[in-house]
């Protein structure tokens, strides 16, 4: 799951590999912005055929809570 949204992340949004870890913080880090959080939402999403709650969102501060909830929640 880490591996496919760090493809992801530098793919669609241009992040710095080197700067992706589980605890890298989407905001601050990875400077990903609201717009941005919302197509990495539509992404996954699409990729992991699920539907994210927006009060979801607010628990998505690092990529490991993005890859937790995926991981979790994924069918």
């Amino acid at each position: 799951m880490f591996e496919t949204l760090k493809k992801f992340l530098i793919d669609e949004l241009h992040v710095n590999e080197a700067d992706i870890t589980m605890e890298a913080e989407l905001s601050g880090d990875l400077g990903i912005n609201s717009l941005e959080l919302a197509d990495l939402v539509y992404i996954c999403e699409e990729k992991f055929n699920l539907e994210i709650a927006d009060e979801d969102l607010h628990g998505f501060i690092t990529v490991g809570d993005v890859v937790r909830y995926l991981e979790e929640n994924a069918k």
